[in-house]
């Protein structure tokens, strides 16, 4: 089913940076709806075909490498189920060589772009896929981790009283997932996933380095704002979980890192330990290139913080996806779901945790009767910011600006594993 196209005359950063006479570049994984971007675009290089031809395909394609890719599919799940079920939730060395990866050509196009414009303002978006699925590093990175102890201490969590869809999701892609290598089952598939994870974080943070070194090598360096951050965390053994389902209600998915340098303009050992969100963004980087932000913009200007003041800059955060809403405060932690998303429970279902003291999110305390009043606050805050805030929708299509479908059973009901599994993978409408 075709989307909606996106709307050109939303403003985004690359608008905002080409009318003020930047080059811009987008190089790696995007995620923005179709036609939103492109139009302010100078160099649009996708590795995952989502907005653009694959690129990255391309290249492995020009050296007889496409049937070894194994950074969006794993072989043995094509194998297994071919392109009926997802991409495989298990971890092996890559079948590529590490100049060959996905993060080695999304470095050497990066690259290749901040050299032909370094006499000119320029802009780069460099987009590293991984470490989301799939986890393939390369052997260099995967021996690293041999035998590091990886499993967090949440990882046994049992779940009690958290909300009954957390179990079905778990029992459906670590408990009796499927495992592709020896030895197979959940404890030893975890621990492979995780394996591969944190070589895959590492295997980035190599190419990540070859980017400041091609800073360095162009004597750049005190002339480029350097933003590293995420669009979402990962789950990496956290309550017995991998990948991202079952969504906001856990910091291991909405705290991303939030690293800001510019040597000479921002002080190298700040720490900003208030609440931010990704939102800030734009309006920061509008304020420290001088340019006007636009009207339309949501958050907040974090200049200030990333010079070091202490000054809070709001009372809590809010994460959502479309039928899950969060709201955060230092101490606190309130999830929220829609009666009808639990339509055979008699109760309302939803998770509150005490994150300074709780900082796992193990215990639940939403039905504490000693918390009730929290609960209350912090719904009553959410309930306002519903109201009040100035996003345009709360729910983008799914990647490509493509909108999926999923039908309701013969009752005309979708179950709650279903809406959670379409939340996850950005679905927001249905037959």
């Amino acid at each position: 089913m075709p989307g909606p196209p996106g709307n050109p005359a939303l403003p985004s950063l690359f608008s905002e940076l080409r009318h003020s006479g930047y080059k811009t570049g987008v190089i790696g994984k995007t995620h923005t709806p179709a036609n939103w971007i492109e139009p302010h675009v100078d160099r649009l290089l996708d590795c995952a075909g989502f907005l653009a031809q694959d690129a990255y395909g391309a290249y492995l394609d020009e050296r007889g490498l496409g049937a070894d890719r194994d950074d969006r599919m794993l072989q043995e799940h094509f194998a297994r189920y071919g392109e009926r079920k997802g991409q495989g939730l298990d971890a092996r060395v890559s079948r590529l060589r590490l100049e060959d990866s996905v993060e080695a050509w999304v470095a050497a196009e990066a690259t290749r772009f901040i050299r032909d414009n370094r006499h000119e303002p320029w802009a780069a978006w460099v987009s590293f896929p991984r470490p989301h699925q799939v986890w393939t590093p390369a052997r260099e990175f995967w021996d690293l981790y041999r035998d590091v102890e990886l499993l967090p201490p949440s990882v046994d969590d049992p779940l009690i009283d958290k909300p009954p869809h957390q179990a079905k999701i778990r029992d459906q892609k670590v408990t009796n997932g499927d495992w592709y290598f020896e030895p197979e089952g959940p404890t030893a598939g975890l621990r492979r996933v995780l394996h591969g994870y944190y070589a895959l974080v590492s295997q980035t943070d190599h190419f990540v380095g070859a980017l400041l070194d091609c800073l360095e090598e162009l004597d750049l360096v005190g002339e480029s704002l350097v933003v590293y951050t995420a669009d979402h965390g990962d789950f990496a053994g956290e309550h017995g979980f991998i990948e991202k389902a079952p969504g906001v209600g856990y910091d291991a998915i909405t705290r991303v890192p939030y690293v800001w340098s510019w040597p000479g303009t921002l002080p190298a050992s700040a720490v900003c330990d208030s609440l931010v969100e990704a939102v800030d963004f734009l309006p920061t980087v509008c304020r420290l290139l001088d340019l006007p932000a636009p009207t339309s913009v949501d958050g907040l200007d974090l200049s200030a913080a990333l010079s070091g003041s202490r000054a809070p800059l709001r009372p809590f955060v809010v994460s959502e996806n479309p039928w899950v809403k969060a709201v955060r405060t230092t101490q606190w932690k309130l999830v929220e779901y829609p009666r009808p998303l639990f339509p055979d429970i008699d109760h309302r279902v939803g998770e509150l945790y005490n994150v300074a003291e709780d900082p796992w999110e193990l215990t639940n305390r939403y039905h504490d009767a000693s918390t009730s009043g929290v609960v209350e606050e912090l719904r009553s805050q959410l309930y306002d910011w519903l109201v009040t805030t100035r996003r345009v929708r709360t729910a983008q299509p799914a990647a490509g600006g493509s909108w999926r479908a999923i039908r309701r059973s013969d009752d005309g009901h979708v179950s709650p594993l279903a809406l959670h599994q379409m939340v996850a993978a950005g679905i927001t409408d249905y037959l």
